[in-house]
């Protein structure tokens, strides 16, 4: 047996087409005998499985046909699961022998098709595609707000975020752009103009270049998600030239706080203000700035529709922000020429560049540029960060470096400084929770936390005095005075960038200043990961820092930087 099976191989080896030959011929015969076995021996279906619970997805329910041509319902009985059995063989029964009706148990592209076509009719539920809009930079069709994402962009998850936040129409441009807005005010245009797939879902559209593909949420009944929630302003002084400053008005005699935001809403207002029984409507000028807030018990009017809310009065103003989007400083572009000078945005990791870049790029109208690059930022929406550092057309450069070298590469820079009790947690989180996220329990309560304490706390200094030492021209900003004023710091920001910016185009900034890059604090830490020890070692950074800035003759460290 051994020699018969010795000459064989010695056979094949001499001869390979044969042997190759032999192989197909096998593979060959075996798959036919498999398709054969598709089409006899069908097992009976029983009489329970006919006649199944309503609501549960066995044999003989309705489910959705991807093939079916008139989008009708297929597998309406048990006979045409059989047939459906005959045609795609025995793949389609279970290890019982009784063929498979619930939804996933597929296999291949059949499992993929009906899961397509049942995610569709979900979405259709949810929302109905009502056409292909012109779009355009500079007046939006749709104003509500609008977010970015040029890697997963999907229509659900769009019509996902315009609906938590009570629009009525969410659009898609550019396969990676999302936009809502309660009304749509722009042209309708040729389907064919809608041509972009969405950058998250093959095969389904997401507008074009300037064309939005738009959808209808089906919303209109759900009154208690009508328009999001408002955010409370506070209570202002009537402004001088009410018409100018608040150009859209209504008599309520039934006042409420729903009704007039609502209304403004509807209006595309982002501001609401209550005065007594007139609804106001508008976007924070310098006529209306909501920089001088005055005492609420000179707007505590009760309301005439709701008891325990106040409306203002004819002279004092409660004003709300609604979920409408101002666009007057949503238009970003590159610089039309090449820059001369190169202006560094540095900061320490975690000390809230990203959060500075968004309010730069809203002010100045113009993209920044990264030393780094980073995917899941420009798929954000900061188009800049696939820019080498030094192409001259972002307005200034994120960088966290603190050599000599770096440092002297730039012609100026403004020095982002943060606490560092808040800067490293900040960055920890960043390191193993991405941007937006957080990081694990586990990661604080191991040793991940002190060693990164250990060596991220000495750089937390070093980097502020290497920029005042070797930086050219350097404008410290601390990051607690940008949230605290953000008007006047921003303003010093854009000064040295050399962009003259108007005051209303920093009041929207004002108004839109959280953007899609601050984490929502909902998963604070419970109790203070600094050891005694910790807080010793950074306590002498920070006593470090504040003598090297006020021995500069500027402003030292924020009090509320220590002690803790």
């Amino acid at each position: 047996m051994a020699k018969l099976w010795f000459k064989f191989q010695r056979y094949f080896r001499r001869k390979p087409v044969r042997f190759f030959t032999f192989l197909v011929l096998y593979l060959t015969a075996g798959s036919l005998v498999f398709l054969h076995s598709g089409f006899v021996g069908q097992p009976a279906v029983s009489q329970n499985q006919a006649n199944p619970a309503v609501g549960v997805p066995v044999e003989g329910a309705e489910l959705t046909f991807l093939g079916d041509l008139n989008l009708g319902r297929g597998f309406r009985d048990t006979g045409e699961v059989s047939s459906i059995a005959r045609r795609y063989g025995p793949w389609f029964k279970g290890k019982d022998g009784n063929e498979r009706a619930k939804l996933g148990d597929y296999g291949g592209a059949w499992s993929r098709a009906l899961k397509g076509r049942v995610v569709r009719e979900k979405e259709e539920e949810r929302a109905k595609y009502i056409g292909c809009y012109l779009d355009d930079t500079q007046s939006r069709a749709l104003r509500g707000v609008s977010f970015f994402d040029y890697k997963k962009m999907t229509v659900f998850r769009c019509q996902d975020n315009c609906a938590e936040r009570g629009y009525l129409y969410a659009g898609l441009e550019f396969g990676a752009e999302c936009y809502c807005g309660h009304k749509i005010q722009a042209a309708n245009v040729s389907e064919a103009e809608c041509d972009m797939d969405c950058k998250g879902e093959r095969g389904s559209v997401c507008g074009g270049a300037n064309r939005l593909s738009v959808y209808r949420l089906q919303l209109a009944q759900e009154s208690a998600r009508r328009y999001g929630s408002a955010v409370f302003r506070g209570c202002f002084r009537r402004p001088d030239n009410l018409s100018l400053a608040l150009p859209v008005t209504a008599a309520m005699p039934n006042m409420s706080v729903d009704k007039c935001v609502d209304f403004c809403t509807e209006k595309e207002y982002p501001l609401a203000a209550l005065a007594g029984t007139a609804c106001h409507c508008g976007f924070p000028t310098t006529r209306f700035p909501l920089h001088e807030r005055e005492d609420e018990q000179l707007c505590a009017q009760k309301c005439s529709a709701e008891e325990f809310e106040s409306c203002g009065t004819p002279s004092y103003f409660i004003v709300y922000q609604t979920q409408v989007q101002d666009n007057r400083c949503m238009d970003r572009r590159f610089l039309p020429a090449k820059s001369k000078q190169l202006i560094a945005l540095a900061s320490f990791p975690g000390a809230g560049n990203t959060w500075a870049r968004h309010l730069i790029e809203l002010a100045t109208g113009f993209y920044t540029g990264s030393y780094y690059f980073d995917g899941s930022l420009y798929n954000k929406g900061f188009k800049g960060e696939r820019d080498h550092w030094r192409s001259g057309r972002t307005i200034c450069i994120k960088t966290h470096e603190s050599g000599q070298k770096e440092i002297e590469a730039f012609d100026a820079a403004i020095l982002l400084i943060r606490n560092p009790y808040k800067a490293l947690m900040a960055e920890f989180n960043r390191k193993y929770g991405g941007h937006i996220g957080f990081a694990a329990h586990a990661h604080w309560k191991g040793k991940e936390w002190p060693e990164f304490v250990r060596n991220y706390a000495p750089w937390w200094a070093t980097h502020t005095l290497d920029w005042l030492k070797f930086g050219k021209k350097v404008l410290v900003v601390h990051f607690e005075d940008l949230k605290r004023d953000l008007f006047v710091q921003l303003g010093r920001m854009v000064g040295l960038l050399g962009v003259a910016v108007r005051e209303d185009r920093l009041l929207c900034v004002e108004s839109q200043k959280d953007g899609n890059f601050k984490r929502s604090g909902l998963r604070k830490l419970e109790y203070d990961p600094y050891t005694a020890d910790m807080q010793r070692t950074i306590s002498a950074y920070i006593k470090t820092v504040d003598a090297a800035l006020r021995g500069r003759n500027l402003t030292g460290v924020p009090d509320d930087y220590y002690p803790r």
